[in-house]
């Protein structure tokens, strides 16, 4: 696992719990915050995804 990677993970953690206590407290505007932030996170995995597969490719 790349930085990136991590990164992704730790923010799609923080906005799924972001995205459960605004559900649960009936605040909208935290629970966008939570779903942005995953969304965000998991783009951000993404990436790290993408420079692994290119760091394994020039490896060959």
């Amino acid at each position: 696992m790349n930085k990136d990677q991590v990164d992704g993970a730790g923010k799609q953690a923080k906005g799924a719990v972001k995205d459960a206590v605004g559900g649960l407290t009936g605040n909208t505007k935290l629970q966008a915050e939570g779903k942005a932030d995953k969304a965000v996170g998991k783009v951000q995995s993404k990436v790290g995804d993408v420079k692994n597969k290119a760091g394994d490719a020039l490896k060959r």
